[in-house]
């Protein structure tokens, strides 16, 4: 079993087998542990079979092994230290990192792999123990540049609960609205799985080409609790919406990240329906930017442009192909915005303003622990400095943006003004607008009423 076990990892075959049976079923979750354990598979490799092994230049055993533990093809590469192990240890510790519940299967493969090296006589004990160090140091390593998420809502968000609406067991009283094209396709039975687990709520599919405000707008005036079925994008339409009639929203997510939903508790059908039938009702925070509403955050600069450019893109390459594309345009030919923020005149680069308090610091805030908390979240890259964008990339890529002199950070109660002497390209959940010269970032003074499933 070991020859065969060895044979398998090779070329990291078993570990991407691995990675797209978790992406296939294990959810958001499942999908972020196989991408963050192969791209620590992608650096273990390298580091340990160029330079490594380049620096090193240590010989394979020299001692006969049995024909049955033998492999049928040799490496003539040097031994140390073992590319087979770090490539196991970092895809192992990389999966475990996102997905904890998983060690218990890819640690004891990644060890069998390791062994089965040293069984079949192609390496000594210490290039398995170096190549095992190594990828587990680089698969930790990642967390600088790309946090890890935690698997949980934001349970202490709502302090202040409302009363039930009118809203039924059965759903009676909902409307959800159903935008299929929001994100990753929701497939043709998210609709008639909720009419099925709940058939007195009435269900709207949008066709393509359909006014989705319009039809929330239609769907407020006729409901108790507002529905909305589809990504971020639709559900600050939700939002909107529903904070102007002053009635709940029940949110299913359906886009490609859901991060609303998510920091509800509510990541599937399933949850939705949960939330109608035992869950309970919370004011959470709203954003307003330039008097548009926005859930989880807005931003001003150069993560505009990027959303514009893969906008265009995506629908010829796909959606991350385009990300990587428009983020290595905006990089390379980005310059940064002059504005004035309560006063203070600045370059920016970006300026980020999260609805609520993020973490982590720096780049790629992901998470809230609250959604009630009163704070603006606002963080600012500077443009100003000499050789800004070089010492932006090289703070990200070694995990020191949040004491690097390009980046400021801070929370405020808002508003804050901003300024410039052109209207401004503006985002807000994802989705870009046409903004004004002069406008203001705060927190709308209507709570948004959520509802959540129990506990």
């Amino acid at each position: 079993m070991l020859p065969a076990l060895s044979r398998a990892a090779n070329h990291s075959r078993l570990w991407m087998a691995i990675a797209a049976a978790a992406a296939s079923v294990g959810g958001r979750f499942g999908k972020r542990a196989a991408l963050r354990g192969l791209l620590a598979v992608a650096g273990a490799s390298f580091l340990s079979n160029i330079p490594a092994k380049l620096a090193f230049r240590r010989a394979r055993p020299s001692h006969a092994v049995p024909i049955a533990r033998r492999l049928a093809r040799v490496p003539i590469s040097t031994s140390f230290p073992s590319g087979h192990a770090a490539s196991a240890f970092a895809f192992a510790t990389g999966v475990a990192i996102e997905r904890p519940a998983l060690a218990a299967l890819v640690y004891p493969l990644a060890v069998g792999v390791a062994y089965s090296r040293i069984y079949t006589g192609v390496h000594y004990p210490t290039d398995v123990v170096a190549g095992a160090a190594i990828g587990a140091g680089l698969a930790l390593a990642t967390r600088k540049t790309w946090p890890a998420v935690p698997d949980m809502p934001a349970r202490s968000r709502p302090t202040r609960t409302v009363a039930r609406s009118r809203l039924g067991r059965d759903g009676s009283g909902l409307t959800v609205v159903v935008n299929p094209t929001a994100g990753t396709p929701l497939g043709t039975d998210v609709a008639e799985s909720i009419r099925a687990a709940l058939p007195a709520a009435k269900v709207v599919e949008l066709a393509p080409g359909d006014d989705l405000p319009a039809a929330l707008i239609e769907a407020a005036r006729e409901s108790e609790v507002l529905g909305i079925a589809g990504g971020d994008g639709s559900v600050n339409a939700a939002a909107a919406v529903a904070i102007e009639h002053g009635m709940p929203l029940l949110v299913v997510p359906g886009g490609t990240l859901n991060h609303f939903a998510r920091d509800l508790g509510i990541d599937s059908v399933d949850d939705a329906v949960r939330a109608v039938e035992e869950g309970s009702t919370f004011q959470v925070d709203a954003g307003v930017i330039d008097g548009e509403v926005f859930v989880n955050t807005a931003s001003i600069g150069a993560y505009v442009d990027m959303v514009e450019a893969r906008e265009k893109l995506e629908e010829t390459v796909g959606k991350w192909p385009a990300v990587l594309i428009a983020l290595v345009r905006i990089l390379r030919t980005g310059e940064p915005v002059h504005l004035e923020i309560d006063g203070k005149s600045l370059e920016a680069w970006m300026v980020f303003f999260g609805n609520c308090r993020y973490v982590p610091e720096g780049f790629a805030p992901t998470s809230r622990s609250r959604l009630d908390d009163g704070l603006l979240d606002v963080r600012i890259v500077d443009g100003s400095r000499p050789m800004a964008r070089m010492r932006l990339i090289l703070a990200v890529l070694s995990g020191r943006l949040p004491t690097s002199p390009v980046y400021r950070a801070s929370l405020t109660h808002g508003p804050v003004r901003v300024g410039s002497s052109r209207p401004l390209g503006l985002s807000r959940d994802g989705e870009t607008f046409a903004g004004s010269a002069d406008f203001s970032v705060e927190k709308h003074h209507e709570p948004l009423v959520v509802l959540v499933p129990p506990e």
